[in-house]
């Protein structure tokens, strides 16, 4: 595992993926890069994982590209330009497959390709003294590869203005175009990610996992009849499941569901 991301395991359940560069504000190389995509692969193998952290030692939570790989990108081929990129593409869409929800604790400040991990997460906490910048066209560039993730998370209005101003815009704002989920003080950050984390740990494993796969699949779909027969057939499948059976008879019953005890 590689020192630039640093992985711990609270319990069984749950892991915690920490960007461990905070002596440059936690921001990416191609390095780093490769040590999340490897992280995620392997946090994605593991029938027993509910939910993932994402964090970042430090003061900031990820001030996007690496200034150093920035400098020696400046004398890259198109094509080492066109590989550089496609890896951070495919890192980023390592984050979107997990199967398990992410949380991310956002401590500080998130730039540029920070706003794309943040919006992979599927919950997002941030501290209100936070602030968020789309920045890449200050420097001539444009956040191409992160543009799926952040357009689904803050909408094609916001997009339009943040991706062509590279205004900087605070946490309150972040959560009113939809960015972030939660505001809180740091002193409450902890408290806040650990009840998501709980709530997240509380559930059945398969519905969390499942639950998580349908808003991917449906989300901009239109209401079809084709969608509606895999709405039906996926509840059937999950009524159907073990857990599902479990669930509705431990809910019956008035006693815990099973899952919480192993």
């Amino acid at each position: 595992m590689s020192t630039l991301i640093e992985l711990k395991r609270p319990s069984a359940h749950v892991a915690e993926v920490w960007l461990n560069r905070p002596d440059v504000r936690n921001a990416f190389n191609d390095e780093a890069i490769a040590a999340l995509s490897a992280t995620f692969r392997e946090l994605a193998q593991d029938s027993a994982l509910r939910v993932v952290v994402l964090a970042g030692h430090g003061k900031a939570f990820c001030a996007g590209a690496d200034l150093n790989w920035m400098r020696a990108m400046a004398d890259y081929s198109w094509d080492q330009n066109r590989d550089d990129a496609q890896a951070l593409a495919d890192m980023l869409w390592t984050l979107k497959q997990c199967p398990v929800p992410i949380v991310g604790r956002v401590q500080g400040d998130c730039y540029a390709g920070g706003v794309g991990l943040a919006a992979l997460c599927d919950v997002l906490v941030a501290v209100d003294s936070a602030n968020f910048c789309l920045s890449e066209a200050r420097l001539g560039l444009m956040p191409a590869t992160i543009a799926p993730y952040v357009i689904a998370a803050m909408g094609q209005r916001a997009a339009q203005r943040y991706f062509t101003t590279a205004e900087r815009f605070s946490a309150a704002e972040a959560q009113r175009i939809g960015l972030v989920h939660e505001l809180c003080s740091a002193e409450q950050l902890d408290e806040r990610v650990a009840a998501i984390v709980q709530a997240l740990v509380a559930n059945s494993p398969a519905a969390v996992r499942a639950g998580k796969r349908l808003v991917q699949d449906l989300a901009g779909q239109p209401n079809t009849p084709a969608l509606r027969e895999d709405t039906a057939r996926r509840i059937a499948d999950i009524r159907g499941s073990d857990e599902g059976k479990e669930g509705v008879s431990a809910f019956l019953q008035k006693r815990p569901p099973g899952w919480l005890t192993h």
